[in-house]
């Protein structure tokens, strides 16, 4: 932040705001738009995910850092050039829109649409989910809540809602084509008590009146309906929301796993060198190494 005349503080989004031609991309300038997302609830993911999107365009960009009106539509214009998949092109391209609505400089935003075959899908963040399951609980829609929270925890697309069977339940394991899902044990508790009370004993558990598998639309509708009541943006809900919150969070999880297994590791070498490791000197020349080496 910089300080103006009168002495207070001036958000690097209010000078972005103040530059009369274009407008002058900084490293503080990203950072400051990244915290924003941070503070609105977006996941550790997806705010990765805009950081590499924009450092990638800040170290392309000429002319002193500026981005003026058609910058970013030329950009778009050469990764399309250089063979980028679609699905990269427009989140690079969505994540600078969004800086510039975060600046006030709309004008400044690509003018192009996304590229057809792999549009941006809007990410469900946990809290939302939450609230989503809560609203469904509080309006005592039993059958909605449990499907949000399969979609939501075993990452399953709506075609493969129908190999949920009362079997799979009862081993709490669903084969795939590809994979095998564990149900958790506290959803299969859920789910075993959801199929004695509707007196489903074999087969989908996720029917009709008459036991044929739900649609797609019925399966859809019931989530979206839910969006308002509990104050969740439409068009986030719906199964491969879920599905893609589901996947984020597991890798969440793995990189934070990994991350203690590589300081566990670390600390038990430290504790071995500390107790058994050589005494080397810290510093000084490498003089006479030949004269000391082993025989």
């Amino acid at each position: 932040m910089e300080r103006s005349r009168a002495g207070l503080r001036i958000p690097q989004a209010e000078r972005a705001l103040k530059e009369p031609e274009g407008m002058l991309l900084s490293a503080e300038l990203i950072e400051s738009f990244l915290a924003s997302m941070a503070e609105k609830g977006r996941t550790p993911e997806t705010i990765q995910c805009y950081r590499k999107s924009l450092e990638q365009f800040y170290g392309m960009l000429a002319g002193g850092k500026r981005v003026t009106r058609g910058t970013l539509d030329e950009w778009k214009l050469e990764m399309q050039e250089q063979g980028l998949a679609p699905r990269t092109i427009n989140v690079r391209i969505s994540a600078m829109n969004s800086l510039a609505e975060y600046c006030g400089r709309r004008e400044l935003q690509a003018q192009t649409h996304a590229l057809p075959g792999d549009s941006v899908q809007p990410e469900l963040t946990r809290s939302e989910y939450l609230r989503l399951l809560g609203t469904a609980r509080l309006l005592g829609k039993q059958r909605t809540y449990l499907m949000i929270k399969v979609f939501g925890t075993l990452g399953l697309s709506v075609q493969e809602l129908r190999l949920l069977t009362v079997q799979a339940v009862c081993r709490g394991r669903l084969v795939l084509d590809k994979q095998t899902v564990y149900i958790p044990a506290c959803l299969q508790s859920e789910l075993t008590g959801y199929a004695r009370q509707a007196n489903i004993q074999s087969g989908p558990l996720f029917v009709t009146a008459a036991g044929a598998p739900l649609a797609r639309s019925h399966i859809s509708g019931s989530i979206r309906a839910l969006g308002s009541e509990a104050r969740v943006a439409e068009e986030k809900c719906n199964p491969r929301c879920l599905k893609k919150l589901c996947q984020t969070t597991q890798d969440h999880v793995r990189e934070t796993l990994e991350l203690l297994f590589e300081q566990t590791y670390e600390r038990l070498l430290e504790g071995e060198q500390r107790s058994i490791g050589w005494d080397l000197p810290e510093k000084g020349p490498l003089a006479g190494a030949d004269a000391r080496r082993e025989r």
